[in-house]
């Protein structure tokens, strides 16, 4: 199984970014995206799992998960984008729906500059 995600970058507050994930070698149910910022734990962003979505408090009304089931992919439409925003974005994929994520992609940087 491989996740290989793009759309990292450098943002001025305020901009927008968007991240694509394409996962490939398996079947998944559910994928979603984490976060790390320098000195913190690992932290939910969003995911989407048989037409739900959910999102972390910190993204609700700024950030759009999306993705295209045929293709397993997943977007992250990231709009109104704050320096705490600034983190390396993993994508992640599950098997099953209710299962843990066990299957993470590389990461891409995203840097909010204020």
């Amino acid at each position: 199984v491989q996740l290989q995600t793009s759309g990292g970058g450098l943002v001025q507050a305020g901009g927008s970014l968007r991240l694509s994930c394409a996962a490939s070698g398996g079947t998944f149910s559910k994928m979603g995206w984490f976060r790390q910022a320098p000195g913190k734990e690992r932290e939910f962003v969003a995911d989407k799992s048989r037409g739900s979505s959910y999102y972390g408090d910190s993204v609700k009304g700024r950030f759009t998960i999306s993705g295209d089931n045929a293709k397993n992919m997943v977007f992250l439409q990231m709009n109104s984008l704050k320096p705490e925003d600034t983190a390396v974005y993993y994508c992640a994929a599950s098997p099953t729906v209710t299962g843990s994520y066990v299957y993470w992609g590389q990461g891409t940087q995203v840097t909010v500059s204020s």
